[in-house]
């Protein structure tokens, strides 16, 4: 496949196994994971276009499970699914990406999850810095996870290293300089 048709397919992949399985006429188990087979058959994909796609996404965004027979994504849910991530303990800081459109709300507001299940927060500023340029000029804010984590805040780390929270309070927030 190109690496045209690769981010085609990931995007569609995503979109059917983060928000809308139905659309492809597949139904999701409780902790997010479908057949191979059955999304083979929904997406007209061979195995080894799937696998190239899963393989291929430089974010991870797709788990299979240990025989190779159920996908799920990695997180990113708008439909109920609960991926049964451990909390863990997280490092001292971590960050988010965003776009400078909604930084004034950010900051009154904190983080909020929106229509998915949890606030997606990244272990590094290249990473945040990625995920924010997806909608323009990046604005990359630091989060002082060590004090949320003293407060009693639970963090989880997705299969692809991204970490989860419920939401960021805003005094836990600082904008990085240079954006």
């Amino acid at each position: 496949m190109s690496p045209a048709d690769v981010v085609r397919l990931s995007k569609r992949l995503s979109y059917v196994l983060r928000h809308r399985p139905d659309s492809a006429g597949l139904t999701l188990d409780a902790a997010g994971w479908v057949d191979v087979d059955d999304v083979l058959v929904a997406l007209g994909l061979t195995r080894a276009q799937l696998d190239e796609v899963v393989a291929g996404n430089d974010k991870r965004r797709f788990a299979l499970d240990d025989a190779g027979t159920r996908i799920r994504a990695s997180q990113g849910h708008s439909v109920p699914v609960d991926l049964g991530y451990a909390p863990a303990r997280p490092p001292a800081e971590l960050f988010h990406g965003t776009v400078e459109r909604f930084l004034p709300q950010i900051l009154v507001e904190g983080l909020r999850p929106g229509a998915r299940h949890a606030v997606h927060l990244s272990p590094d500023v290249r990473t945040a810095r990625a995920v924010g340029a997806r909608r323009g000029p990046p604005v990359v804010l630091r989060v002082d996870a060590a004090a949320m984590a003293a407060d009693g805040v639970a963090f989880s780390r997705s299969a692809n290293g991204v970490w989860l929270v419920d939401a960021v309070p805003a005094e836990h927030l600082t904008v990085l300089a240079g954006r």
